[in-house]
């Protein structure tokens, strides 16, 4: 018997908050689906029945005491395994962390748990959120649950296949260079990319410090913005935690069922690209109409760098990665391998390592290493920061004359698993997402109808794009947009 599909986070949050539904019930639900059909999508790598039970057995007292339990009272809530939780570990996917628990909870979790939420596990993720199809993961690979012969994006993988298989009612994910609307776009899910700032990155294992950022995947954009107003605001711990205020931002997505007079949509020339799979511009082009329609003002742009950006991301991300993942050395943190007899301590580190890491993180390392190194900073690094400017720029000039982006998330839908060999052609699929963290500005994912591939349904994401801290108006947008073309099923 196949367990009832979920309902959505935001009416699961208002029964029982009422008390008209179980907190208890709606997590059974919940783990019966987890336990059907997670095995053949490998979304989670731990999930925490027993204590998720008891956390809804907790909301349920209070809300029967006449306590309030919360904003996200009841809601079931999955976490990317690169974010600090006490309960489990926090592997990052990799086995260089596979036995490390976290002693403390990231901002981000702490804000759930004080909201009400129940976390039901980690999700497997591209290792050390790098990647871009979930396929890097020490317990192998995701897989996506509209073709389970298909890639469901990366590197928030789990995540998004949880959220658009109905095994949580939201979840929260990464987003480096796409890490969050990617997959959003292949597995038919809503994924935020916050502004740069918006939400703490305290707890967040770090890939790219200057462009990481904590966001969550949804099925639809109002319950996208309510976790947003949960988890964003400033925090002390976390010195590049913006002072700016979240209040507002659910009300502004829940405003989003009418009209957008007044709204100017800026339309990027470079994101109707040839080489995008035909069906992607199409599905631009009819969600343009639709914003249209609803008393948008459509206005033609241009980004001329979208493409630099890749190569730009590429040197900037691994630069910070190799900085970064210097401390798993397996003598201070990481798996460490069995020392040999009469080895010295440069050999076990380089074991140790070489043991930990897997291909895609190896070859980021050294390709950061090399862009830091001696002689070549200049040439690589120090650039690409010069680009990254330049790309912040012409965002800005772009945004004087709209007041959102529309585009798609993606070139193509989702892959089959293993096509893609060749690391640059993956790291292709990335070229309409990494502009925006190289830039700090928001980004939002949804779905934007299907394609048939192989004879079966494969959804396609829309990407509108925001000044920083725009949150307000891009969900609002966002909103009108998913009401005029829909929301995306559940894949199971």
């Amino acid at each position: 018997m196949v367990p009832d599909p979920p309902r959505e986070l935001r009416e699961v949050v208002a029964a029982v908050r009422s008390g008209t539904a179980s907190a208890e019930e709606e997590t059974r639900g919940i783990l019966d689906r987890i336990e059907r059909f997670d095995p053949g999508l490998n979304a989670f790598h731990e999930v925490f029945a027993e204590e998720a039970l008891a956390a809804a057995r907790e909301i349920d007292r209070r809300v029967a005491a006449g306590d309030d339990p919360g904003p996200l009272a009841g809601a079931v809530i999955a976490v990317k395994d690169n974010i600090a939780t006490t309960l489990g570990r926090t592997t990052c996917s990799s086995r260089m962390l596979e036995s490390w628990r976290s002693p403390f909870n990231a901002t981000c979790v702490e804000r759930l748990l004080a909201a009400g939420a129940i976390v039901v596990g980690k999700t497997n993720l591209d290792e050390f959120a790098m990647g871009s199809s979930g396929e890097h993961c020490a317990w192998g690979p995701v897989r996506n649950p509209w073709d389970p012969e298909r890639v469901p994006g990366g590197s928030s993988a789990g995540s998004a296949a949880a959220v658009a298989a109905g095994l949580c009612h939201a979840a929260l994910g990464s987003d480096t260079g796409g890490s969050i609307r990617q997959p959003a776009a292949f597995t038919g899910c809503v994924g935020l990319k916050p502004s740069y700032g918006r939400v703490s990155r305290y707890g967040l294992v770090a890939f790219g410090s200057s462009l990481d950022q904590v966001g969550p995947l949804t099925r639809s954009v109002a319950d996208a913005a309510l976790l947003l107003e949960v988890i964003g605001g400033n925090d002390r711990l976390d010195s590049t935690s913006a002072a700016t205020d979240v209040a507002g931002i659910a009300a502004a997505a829940e405003s989003g069922t009418g009209r957008l007079d007044g709204v100017r949509v800026g339309l990027p020339s470079e994101y109707l690209s040839d080489s995008n799979h035909p069906a992607v511009n199409e599905s631009v082009r009819a969600a343009a109409a639709a914003m249209e329609r609803l008393g948008a003002t459509l206005v033609e742009v241009h980004l001329p760098l979208t493409e630099i950006g890749i190569s730009t991301y590429y040197v900037i991300a691994p630069a910070e990665a190799s900085s970064n993942l210097a401390r798993f050395d397996g003598i201070r943190y990481g798996r460490r391998a069995e020392p040999r007899a009469g080895e010295d301590l440069e050999s076990i580190y380089a074991r140790s390592r070489g043991e930990g890491f897997g291909a895609e993180v190896q070859r980021r390392i050294m390709i950061g290493t090399y862009v830091l190194s001696a002689g070549y900073y200049d040439a690589y690094y120090r650039r690409a920061l010069q680009v990254r400017r330049l790309i912040g720029e012409e965002f800005a000039r772009a945004f004087t004359a709209c007041d959102v982006l529309l585009g798609p998330t993606a070139p193509t839908p989702a892959f089959k698993l293993g096509s893609q060999r060749d690391p640059l052609s993956m790291y292709l699929c990335d070229v309409y997402t990494v502009n925006a963290p190289i830039a700090g500005i928001c980004g939002v994912s949804v779905p934007g109808g299907f394609v048939e591939e192989d004879g079966k349904p494969l959804p396609m994401g829309l990407q509108l794009q925001a000044p920083a801290f725009a949150e307000g108006g891009l969900l609002r947008a966002a909103a009108c947009l998913e009401t005029a073309l829909g929301r995306c099923p559940l894949a199971c």
